[in-house]
């Protein structure tokens, strides 16, 4: 296959393992662009307002999520927080819920109901280990004096290279320190991989709202180091565009920008990066198989636990 001379590359439908769909009218602008970007399954956060802590409020977003677009597969997730029990957990397993999301508090959008400590939930992981669900760590921690917070990803992660459960990298890898975390870690922890931090670099946000998004692009090698694991992923790691919608007319604020990018056409800036990757001599043309891309965009059917 002579990546670089494609002009038509025909591949399953992908599997998007990290998307933020909102809710209303936002939700209704944004859901029907997950299949005409190349996507039908996708696996749905649970950041609301009020975030989704209930399994009731888990199916009815769903319901609702179905009704604006029926044809996609969307895996939910329940928010990790203190009313989430082993009881809970239980429950969600059975409703068809596929895990549940860490968000450590204040560190990312609608946060403030997050973990502050993770003894109160030890329980509650035993129990999705015997029920065979997905944690999803976010993988950040809020800055220190000593430590601005683009510097903080993948510690969490890092703390979980005991744990048996099935965990996903979560915010996406982005930088080459976060690869490295996930390859230490044993074969049930797996990350994820943004579509616009294979193009984007330090660059091209420092002055433009619409290129910012958290985590932040990182530097040129950080970025060819993510294209380098899309081709040499060898199963653990696949696509999690981290799709953040905002209203156009706030993500420039008076004060901060609205993080987030909505990447609707995933699937080609991918392949637009691996291209540019080839031409800048980071990934060698024949590394690039019609294997390993249905791997890293269909990653969901190989990682996802309890699946026949």
């Amino acid at each position: 296959m002579e990546f670089t001379k494609l002009t038509e590359l025909e591949l399953p439908a992908a599997f998007d393992a990290h998307v933020h769909l909102r809710d209303g009218e936002m939700s209704q602008l944004v859901t029907p662009t997950i299949r005409q970007g190349g996507v039908n399954q996708v696996y749905v956060m649970p950041n609301l307002v009020p975030p989704v802590t209930t399994v009731q409020q888990c199916l009815e977003y769903r319901d609702r999520l179905k009704a604006i677009e029926p044809n996609v597969d969307y895996l939910m997730s329940l928010y990790l927080h203190e009313s989430i029990t082993p009881d809970v957990v239980r429950e969600a397993k059975k409703a068809g819920i596929t895990g549940v999301k860490s968000y450590p508090a204040g560190v990312t959008t609608n946060s403030s109901s997050g973990v502050i400590s993770y003894e109160a939930f030890y329980p509650v992981f035993a129990e999705m280990e015997k029920q065979n669900m997905i944690l999803n760590l976010h993988g950040e921690v809020p800055s220190t004096p000593s430590h601005a917070k683009v510097e903080k990803e993948g510690l969490l992660l890092l703390s979980s290279t005991q744990s048996p459960l099935f965990c996903l990298h979560s915010p996406p890898c982005t930088k080459a320190a976060a690869l490295a975390a996930v390859r230490a870690c044993g074969p049930t922890v797996a990350g994820t991989i943004t579509a616009h931090h294979l193009s984007l670099v330090i660059d091209d946000w420092a002055g433009d709202p619409f290129c910012f998004c958290k985590p932040v692009a990182k530097t040129p090698e950080d970025r060819d180091a993510l294209l380098q694991a899309v081709v040499r992923s060898e199963g653990r790691f696949f696509l999690g565009t981290d799709s953040a919608p905002h209203d156009q007319g706030k993500k420039r604020g008076r004060t901060r920008w609205r993080r987030g990018i909505y990447a609707g056409d995933a699937v080609g800036y991918v392949l637009d990066a691996l291209e540019k990757g080839v031409a800048r001599g980071v990934v060698r043309e024949e590394e690039i198989s019609l294997e390993g891309l249905e791997g890293f965009f269909g990653g969901g059917e190989e990682v996802l636990p309890g699946e026949e």
